[in-house]
């Protein structure tokens, strides 16, 4: 066990770099969105949720190519992209753009 703590505090992905807090810091952005669920969808920025999607969208690109790969901020973005796509929809619901429509009654 000592070890594996050892080996992972001083890993290129460890506590000691970036590599480690900047995603825990992120997590922060997922939190808040999570925490948005529970507002009216009136006061969603619709610019904002979407500049959201497309941030998380292109870290999740770069926590994939960078090396050594960082699946801690994936795995951020990633949940962080899930949480503001549905955002996104709750805003776009609210202003009309998606609309349920009605089945059609075939005759």
């Amino acid at each position: 066990m000592a070890t594996a703590l050892k080996s992972f505090w001083n890993s290129p992905v460890g506590p000691k770099t970036t590599h480690f807090w900047g995603p825990v810091a992120n997590w922060g952005f997922v939190i808040a969105g999570l925490v948005d669920m529970n507002k009216p969808p009136e006061m969603i920025s619709g610019n904002m949720t979407a500049a959201m999607c497309v941030y998380s969208g292109l870290f999740m690109r770069f926590a994939w190519m960078v090396q050594p790969r960082n699946y801690l901020l994936l795995a951020c973005h990633a949940s962080n992209e899930s949480v503001q796509l549905y955002q996104l929809s709750r805003w776009a619901r609210a202003q009309g753009y998606l609309e349920k429509k009605e089945p059609e009654v075939q005759q």
